[in-house]
């Protein structure tokens, strides 16, 4: 008897911790582009991307290609003992591509949380410095040092204990929710004052565009009052990019549409596919800064991960998605802000590029957490696959391929709209 979800589910909940959420009780059995099949033979628009992985799309044939042509000559050999070109190249592309008129070197690593642990050891070395700056409702990580990061106690460090010390959170601007760019700078003087000299910092860490924590973007003039505060005692900035890289906001980094440069960047996600490849990019004198040895991981910069992400560069290229991610943001804020109109629990809605969310609200000005669960499901429902984020769990946000076409994404957006009205 062929499996189905439910009995898929079943196996999953007897071998798998219950810590390892599920969004949507459905099991794959194929995909393609925007669409994903299940093993019950259903197909769902995708709007949730992997969250932020596909920007390419499922399964897109170049990058398929590349992956079948270099399994045929090596999987693995670990780039620190028997090093091969692919990673070479691919850290050539990104250095090319990451904002910043200097020297840059770059970092390959296998995932997000690891590009960012690398970003701060770096930025220590670099600084002879150990306290780090991150955002509330910002999202860099599951690991430790990340989850000290990570500006959201539940569900990722619920339970867990205190994460380590030396991790100062400030404010991120959020005009919903009253807190103006003033507030935010001025909770980074307060940390000066109350809990760290300025001397002890080695860098500030921040979204452009904050994933988990909504898509609330940050102004080109909120970044230039990070770098001029950065500047001015000597701490490194870093993006954290994993998630508006690889071109989701209509430039490869977000970076470029803010008017300043980052000291280090990190990416992840959709650069390689859906293959796992992350990293860190940063000015020369910054990535040299740890000696022989100090950098790596067995997997790190996988030759399989490698020849992927160089295939994502060329589909970009080649299919011309920076300025597809423009048209696609501007088709979904379009719709959302005629939705808004007619739908006045949707308080908000924001973005960068095709990075678009909105978020609902209750008639009394509260967050709507079960207005976005019901959403979610609803849609699911109707075949198409939503996620919702926020720190009020009460954002929805559309993380469709680049690669979909104007049908579906239309097609997805008439269910939404149908969902809500229903609900």
């Amino acid at each position: 008897m062929a499996e189905n979800n439910e009995s898929l589910m079943q196996r999953r909940e007897q071998a798998v911790p219950r810590g390892v959420g599920q969004i949507h009780p459905v099991f794959i059995e194929h995909a393609e582009n925007a669409t994903i099949v299940d093993v019950e033979g259903r197909q769902y628009i995708d709007f949730a991307g992997g969250i932020a992985v596909l920007n390419t799309g499922h399964r897109h044939p170049k990058v398929i290609d590349a992956v079948k042509r270099q399994l045929e000559l090596y999987t693995h050999t670990c780039f620190q003992v028997v090093a091969y070109e692919p990673y070479v190249e691919l850290c050539e592309r990104i250095n090319a591509l990451v904002p910043g008129d200097f020297a840059k070197k770059t970092l390959l690593v296998t995932t997000g949380s690891e590009a960012l642990e690398n970003a701060v050891k770096i930025a220590r070395a670099a600084t002879g410095r150990a306290g780090v700056i991150a955002f509330a409702g910002g999202y860099h990580g599951r690991t430790m040092m990340t989850l000290a990061m990570t500006g959201k106690v539940m569900p990722y460090a619920s339970g867990m204990g205190l994460m380590p010390g030396g991790v100062f959170r400030a404010r991120f601007p959020d005009a919903l929710h009253g807190v103006s760019e003033d507030d935010a700078i001025d909770s980074i003087e307060q940390i000066f004052k109350n809990d760290a000299e300025p001397r002890d910092i080695a860098a500030l860490v921040v979204e452009p565009v904050q994933g988990e924590g909504g898509f609330r973007v940050a102004s080109p003039q909120f970044m230039q009052r990070l770098r001029a505060l950065c500047d001015l005692h000597g701490i490194l900035l870093i993006a954290d990019e994993v998630q508006t890289g690889a071109g989701r906001t209509g430039s490869f980094f977000a970076m470029e549409q803010m008017g300043v440069t980052a000291d280090l960047t990190t990416f992840a996600k959709s650069v390689a596919g859906g293959f796992p490849l992350a990293g860190v990019c940063g000015r020369t004198e910054l990535m040299d800064a740890i000696a022989p040895g100090g950098l790596g991981g067995t997997y790190a910069g996988n030759p399989v991960s490698c020849a992927a992400a160089l295939a994502v560069l060329d589909v970009f290229e080649e299919e011309n998605l920076l300025a597809r991610a423009r048209t696609l943001g501007d088709m979904l804020t379009s719709r959302l802000r005629q939705l808004a109109e007619s739908d006045k629990r949707i308080a908000e809605v924001r973005g960068l590029g095709a990075m678009v969310a909105f978020e609902l609200m209750k008639p009394d000005g509260a967050p709507d957490p079960e207005l976005a669960s019901r959403l979610v499901m609803r849609a699911r429902e109707k075949q198409l696959l939503l996620l919702s984020c926020g720190q009020y769990a009460n954002v929805i946000r559309i993380l469709v391929p680049l690669t979909a076409t104007d049908a579906e994404v239309e097609e997805g957006m008439a269910i939404m709209a149908g969902c809500l009205a229903e609900l």
